[in-house]
């Protein structure tokens, strides 16, 4: 069996993607992880702690996948059509649930700084993903627009349609 700390993290992983932040409380992630109050507060003092712990763990689970997903490309090009095709592939293992950070963007406050900083870098670096593929910075500023509004779309229509079609956009761009 995993650790008290490990427990609490793949628990609130799945509560938060599942349910979304402020839907998940503190007393649902101890009995579900089978924890004791006091283990909790000993690894995480808020649940805005366990927030950015948590984002922290997706930026990097999220950039490990997509780097396994697109190691296959030839190049750039063939890498970036494929980051599309990794938006259908998340889509599918978990159930068009869209980008963990901006579902907890859309539900936190602005004194939530910390969390905040972390779902920026998380798209910066996504940004950069696509600028480091492109030398025109105005064009991988386009391909992460239609990647996110992909993302987006994908989670509300619980479809990969737009994704399909953004995918042929950007073959036709690059």
């Amino acid at each position: 069996m995993n650790s008290p700390k490990e427990r609490i993290l793949e628990t609130t992983a799945h509560l938060f993607h599942q349910q979304g932040y402020n839907s998940t409380g503190i007393n649902q992630i101890i009995k579900e992880a089978k924890v004791a109050k006091a283990s909790f507060y000993q690894h995480f003092e808020s649940k805005d702690k366990l927030c950015l712990q948590y984002l922290n763990n997706r930026h990097t689970f999220w950039f490990n996948q997509l780097s396994e997903f697109t190691a296959i490309a030839k190049n750039s090009k063939e890498k970036i059509v494929l980051a599309f095709d990794f938006i259908i592939y998340m889509n599918k293992k978990e159930n068009y649930r869209g980008c963990s950070f901006l579902n907890i963007l859309s539900e936190i406050s602005k004194e939530q700084k910390d969390i905040l900083n972390i779902i920026q870098l998380h798209k910066n670096d996504l940004r950069n993903f696509f600028r480091e593929l492109i030398d025109d910075e105005l064009l991988a500023t386009h391909i992460y627009l239609l990647f996110e509004s992909s993302i987006i779309e994908s989670q509300l229509f619980k479809s990969n349609e737009i994704v399909t079609k953004s995918k042929t956009i950007v073959t036709n761009l690059i």
